[in-house]
């Protein structure tokens, strides 16, 4: 058999229709399949890749710390130099109360214990999210996602969890003094690049404060520059309790954390000890990989020019097919009549050669959240043959 047909034997499948494509080679923006096909990345491993594919300081940092040790113990116990070094780095960028990083392996465990740590130090059990989240499909992190047809399936899942719209300044009076946390995307990604009002932050930000209840900022997908901040949080003058952090936080590597004050980092210590664990979050090679790509970040001007490249985007992206086209920086949702009008969209570009995607709450739309590297030239590439697509399908 071939590698196709083993990957359909014996991988597990997500859907009846994967896309397939067998690559054998990514570099910066580009990917190639295994017939030699140039394929243009406008998706970023959804939004992994911020620093492009195989960025040579991420390769170098990786095959430096593996030549000199790769997994030891389990998180916690012992003194590993790529976790304290990539840490600080982080803590440096962040304001003061957020102090404390707990790795993990993926943005869905950065959830959990997040969740976990919330319960925990408020002492209380209600979680709060919205409707049209996303924050991971393990279980704990299912309850707490926006869509009733992916919890229904899976059922019964955490109790006392309630789902609020987003955006809405009436749903902001259900949160009480028994409410130990609300779970919110600072952008709602899946939902189709959905934006709050400033002031709706700001006052969501008040409403926990008041009642003693912990806000926890999803920035899993829209952390790490994306939307032209380090951080989305900078860009409504609110600060979260504690932040979750993933996808793009190990520079291609997986990798999650939440980061949140000591004080509360500290309840995970007592009653019970380990109160939470992992075997292999903050591995070595994975923090010595994340550093590294934070690096690139923080010492180039990729995310200063994130803002413009946004604007290049919506300049080009005009045709009457298109409804709608909403953005924060380099996370764009494209709007189409329908998912049928859509796919048939997606599938001409990637046929052409450039990878692209839809939304899970939002099949209408087409994703664009290229790797930041992307340029002009590759913007306006992408942006024709999109258009292109619209006019032949």
């Amino acid at each position: 058999m071939n590698n196709r047909q083993l990957f359909l034997r014996h991988v597990a499948q997500l859907s009846d229709a994967p896309l397939g494509l067998e690559i054998v080679k990514a570099s910066g923006m580009y990917m190639w399949d295994a017939d030699g096909k140039q394929i243009l990345d406008l998706i970023a491993g959804i939004s992994v890749c911020n620093v492009g594919h195989c960025h040579p300081a991420v390769v170098k940092a990786i095959k430096e710390q593996a030549e000199q040790y790769m997994h030891l113990l389990v998180y916690g116990e012992l003194v590993q130099s790529p976790q304290v070094a990539f840490a600080t780095l982080l803590t440096q960028h962040l304001p003061a109360s957020l102090d404390c990083v707990y790795f993990t392996n993926s943005g869905s465990e950065a959830v959990e214990g997040a969740m976990k740590v919330a319960k925990r130090y408020t002492g209380k059990t209600e979680i709060i999210a919205f409707n049209n989240s996303y924050h991971g499909s393990t279980q704990g992190a299912m309850s707490i996602m926006g869509d009733e047809s992916w919890r229904n399936a899976y059922r019964p899942l955490l109790p006392d969890i309630q789902h609020l719209e987003y955006n809405n300044f009436d749903a902001i009076e259900s949160i009480t003094s028994r409410t130990a946390c609300v779970v919110a995307e600072t952008v709602q990604a899946e939902a189709g690049v959905h934006l709050p009002q400033k002031e709706w932050l700001q006052a969501l930000r008040a409403k926990c404060t008041s009642t003693g209840t912990l806000l926890i900022l999803d920035e899993i997908q829209c952390g790490l520059g994306r939307n032209g901040t380090l951080w989305a949080f900078e860009q409504f003058g609110i600060i979260p309790d504690i932040l979750l952090l993933g996808k793009a936080l190990g520079g291609g590597m997986p990798m999650g954390a939440f980061i949140a004050n000591r004080e509360i980092m500290w309840t995970l210590t007592n009653n019970p000890v380990l109160g939470h664990m992992t075997t292999f979050g903050g591995h070595p090679v994975i923090c010595a990989a994340g550093m590294a790509g934070m690096k690139v970040l923080l010492e180039g001007d990729l995310i200063n020019n994130v803002k413009a490249k946004e604007q290049l985007f919506l300049k080009y992206l005009q045709h009457p097919a298109i409804k709608e086209v909403r953005s924060l920086g380099l996370m764009i949702a494209v709007e189409m009549e329908s998912f049928a009008v859509n796919k048939k969209v997606i599938d001409y570009c990637i046929d052409k050669g450039m990878l692209t995607d839809w939304f899970l709450f939002a099949p209408e739309c087409l994703r664009i959240a290229p790797p930041l590297i992307i340029t002009e030239a590759e913007i306006k590439q992408a942006c024709d043959l999109i258009l292109e697509a619209i006019s032949n399908v």
